[in-house]
């Protein structure tokens, strides 16, 4: 499944979309960026309430498919830009870190 399909399937709020047929190996979520760093895998899509500029650079890292921000978190000032330059698909939601987590497991 590419992260589009992911999140027009989810109906998550598109934040910055550059590789919209990136393919999903798994998921992971985790807000401690050391501890996503050391588990997290290339392919995944990162679920996180963290939005500054670390959360690019930890995608980047790691080579995330995508990030979703849940619990309706905004990014930072300039974050955007940075993971528009950078490459990233970033998505966010309403829904809680557990509750989108159990339906992006559902879709894989």
């Amino acid at each position: 499944m590419t992260v589009q399909e992911m999140a027009e399937r989810l109906s998550l709020k598109t934040v910055c979309l550059c590789e919209p047929e990136r393919e999903i190996e798994g998921g992971y979520t985790g807000d401690l960026l050391s501890w996503v760093m050391g588990n997290a895998q290339s392919g995944d899509v990162w679920i996180t309430i963290m939005s500054n500029n670390n959360v690019v650079a930890v995608a980047v890292l790691v080579d995330v498919a995508c990030v979703i921000l849940s619990e309706d978190v905004t990014l930072d000032p300039g974050v955007q830009e940075l993971a528009e330059k950078k490459g990233i698909n970033i998505f966010s939601t309403a829904e809680s870190s557990f509750s989108i987590g159990a339906k992006v497991a559902a879709l894989l």
